[in-house]
C-alpha cells in the first residue's frame, strides 16, 4: 500500500485492533437497510405545507405507527400519536384546553413515543442514531431507548425514568424532544432540489427549519442564487428579489422575518407616485400580511418605484458586462421614448418620472440613496447572512448522491445535443465544467476579498438568476419586464432550452 496512506491511516487508528474494529463496523452497516432520504424542490416560501410534509415523512411517520401499533391501538389512537409527533406543541395545547392531559396520558405517551422511536431506529446503527440525539436528556433517552423494560431487573428502572419525569414537570419538553426525533429518524438525509425563496411568504422560517435538521443538502436554484448575490451585496439582485416580494404582497417577511427597513423606499414611493394609480404594478394577493398591513396601492406603488430601480441596475451590469451577450436584455435601451414604445410595442405604462430619456439607465440622488441604503441593510443583517450562509455551507450547484445526479434546472444544451459553452474571462466551460466554474464564482460573490473579483462574481450570480446559457435557469429570457408594461406575446415568449426535450431520451 502507498506510504500516504498508511501515515493517514496511522493518525487516526494507532494500532491494527482500532483499525480491525473499524473495518468490522463499516462492513456489517453495509447490510443494513438503506437510510430514507426525502427529496424537495421549488419550496418557494410556503413554509406550513413544507414543514408539514417533513415532519410527517410524507406520511411515513403514520405508517410506521400503524405497522408498530396495528394489533394493540384501534386507529383514532394511532392518529392522535401520529399528530401529535407531527406537530407537538400545537397538540399539547389543544388537549390540555379539552382536559385530556393528566399524568396517566404522559406515561402512555411517552412509553408510546419512546417504543416507537425504538422500532423507527432499528434500521440504523447505534452511533448514527445518537448522532442524532439533542443535548437536553441525552443520556435518558439513551437508557430508555437501549433498556429493555421486559426484564424484571431493568423494569422498575425504566418506569421510574418516566415517572420522574413527570414528577419534575418536564414531560412536555420531553414528547417535544421525543417526537423530534422520531421526525429526524424517519427522514436520514433530506435533499432540497433549488429554490427556497420568494412567491411564498415564509422562507426565512423554511431556513430555520433547514438549519435544525441534521443531514441537508441544496442544490441552489435561480431563486436561491438571487437572494444569495443580494446579500452578497449585488444591487440589482436586491431590487430583483424585493420587487418578487413585492408583486405577492409579501411584506412580513422582508420587514417582520428579516427587519430590512424598508421606510425609506415607502416615503420615496409615495412622493414620487403619488397621483399614479400603479395598476400594471399591483401585487397578486394569496395571503394578507398579518403584522405588515400594506394597503395593496402602497404596495403598487412601492413595487413600481423598485421596479424602476431594478431596470436601471439591471441595464448598468449589462453595460459593464458586455460578454454577456444579453443586450437584448437591457429593457430601457429599446425603449423609443418619442413614441412611448418598447421593440415596437406600446408601452402600457408611460409615466416614468425618474427616467431621463437622453441617459435611462441613470439613477436620480434619491433613487441611489435609497439602494445604498437597502445595500447595507442586505449585507448587514445577521439573521439573513445566517441563512445565507447555511445556503453556501450546505448547498452546491449539483451533487452526486448514490449514483443520481442532483441539480435545480438543466445542462444547458443545442438542438443536436451537445452541451452548450459559455464564456468566463476568454475561457470557455460546457456540461460539468460549466457548473463548477459557476459555483466556485458563487461562492466567490460572497467570500473573496478581492474587490474586483467579487463585484464580478456577484453580476455571474445576476447571470445565474435569469442569463440565457444559465444552468439554473435554462430559458431563453426572464420577461419580467415585458410581463408588466407591453402586451406582446412574442416579446413575453421564453423559450427553453433544449435540454427539457432532450431529457427525455435515454441516451441524453
Amino acid at each position: 500500500m502507498n506510504e500516504k496512506y498508511l501515515n493517514l491511516l496511522r493518525e487516526n487508528y494507532p494500532s491494527r485492533t482500532h483499525l480491525v474494529d473499524e473495518l468490522i463496523g463499516l462492513n456489517a452497516k453495509l447490510y443494513l437497510p438503506k437510510g430514507t432520504e426525502y427529496f424537495f424542490s421549488d419550496l418557494h416560501g410556503e413554509a406550513k405545507a413544507f414543514i408539514h410534509l417533513l415532519r410527517s415523512a410524507a406520511g411515513n411517520i403514520r405508517d410506521k405507527t400503524k405497522q408498530y401499533f396495528g394489533d394493540t391501538l384501534v386507529k383514532k389512537d394511532q392518529d392522535d400519536l401520529a399528530s401529535l409527533i407531527y406537530n407537538p406543541e400545537r397538540e399539547l395545547v389543544r388537549l390540555k384546553e379539552e382536559n385530556i392531559v393528566d399524568d396517566d396520558w404522559y406515561t402512555i405517551n411517552i412509553h408510546r413515543l419512546v417504543n416507537l422511536f425504538r422500532f423507527v431506529s432499528t434500521k440504523y446503527p447505534k452511533d448514527t442514531v445518537k448522532e442524532k440525539f439533542p443535548t437536553n436528556y441525552k443520556e435518558i433517552i439513551d437508557e430508555l431507548l437501549y433498556t429493555n423494560d421486559s426484564e424484571f431487573n431493568k423494569k422498575l428502572y425504566y418506569e421510574n425514568i418516566i415517572e420522574n419525569i413527570i414528577k419534575y414537570k418536564a414531560a412536555d419538553d420531553f414528547i417535544i424532544v421525543l417526537s423530534s426525533l422520531i421526525q429526524r429518524i424517519s427522514v436520514d438525509s433530506l435533499h432540497i432540489v433549488g429554490d427556497i425563496y420568494d412567491r411564498g411568504p415564509e422562507p426565512h422560517i423554511i431556513m430555520d427549519e433547514l438549519i435544525s435538521f441534521p443531514n441537508v443538502d441544496i442544490q441552489w436554484g435561480n431563486h436561491d442564487l438571487a437572494w444569495m448575490g443580494a446579500v452578497s451585496g449585488n444591487k440589482a439582485l436586491i431590487a430583483a428579489c424585493l420587487c418578487n416580494a413585492f408583486s405577492y404582497n409579501n411584506f412580513d417577511f422582508i420587514e417582520e422575518g428579516y427587519g430590512i427597513n424598508l421606510r425609506p423606499l415607502y416615503e420615496f414611493s409615495m412622493k414620487t407616485y403619488r397621483d399614479d394609480p400603479c395598476e400594471r404594478f399591483m401585487p397578486k394577493i394569496f395571503e394578507e400580511n398579518i403584522y405588515d398591513k400594506v394597503n395593496k396601492d402602497v404596495a403598487a406603488k412601492m413595487y413600481k418605484a423598485m421596479s424602476v430601480i431594478r431596470f436601471k441596475l439591471d441595464s448598468l451590469l449589462l453595460e459593464r458586462n458586455p460578454d454577456f451577450n444579453m443586450d437584448d436584455r437591457n429593457s430601457l435601451k429599446h425603449i423609443n421614448f418619442d413614441e412611448m414604445t418598447y421593440k415596437g410595442a406600446k408601452l402600457l405604462d408611460t409615466n416614468f418620472p425618474t427616467i431621463d430619456p437622453k441617459n435611462p439607465s441613470k439613477l436620480t440622488y434619491e433613487e441611489e440613496f435609497i439602494i445604498d441604503i437597502l445595500q447595507k441593510e442586505f449585507s448587514k443583517n445577521l439573521l439573513l447572512n445566517k441563512h445565507i450562509k447555511f445556503m453556501y455551507t450546505n448547498g452546491s450547484m449539483y451533487k452526486k448522491s448514490n449514483g443520481s445526479l442532483l441539480f435545480h434546472g438543466c445542462i444547458p444544451m443545442d438542438s443536436d445535443g451537445n452541451f452548450q459553452e459559455v464564456i468566463i474571462n476568454g475561457k470557455s466551460y460546457k456540461g460539468k465544467a460549466m457548473l463548477d466554474i459557476f459555483d466556485k464564482l458563487a461562492r466567490d460573490a460572497y467570500f473573496s476579498n478581492d474587490s474586483k473579483k467579487k463585484e464580478f462574481a456577484q453580476d455571474i450570480c445576476w447571470y445565474l438568476v435569469c442569463g440565457k446559457k444559465s444552468p439554473i435557469f435554462g430559458k431563453s429570457q426572464y420577461s419580467y419586464f415585458e410581463n408588466l408594461l407591453v402586451d406582446d406575446k412574442n416579446l413575453k415568449y421564453e423559450e427553453m432550452n433544449a435540454y427539457y426535450d432532450l431529457n427525455k431520451k435515454e441516451e441524453i
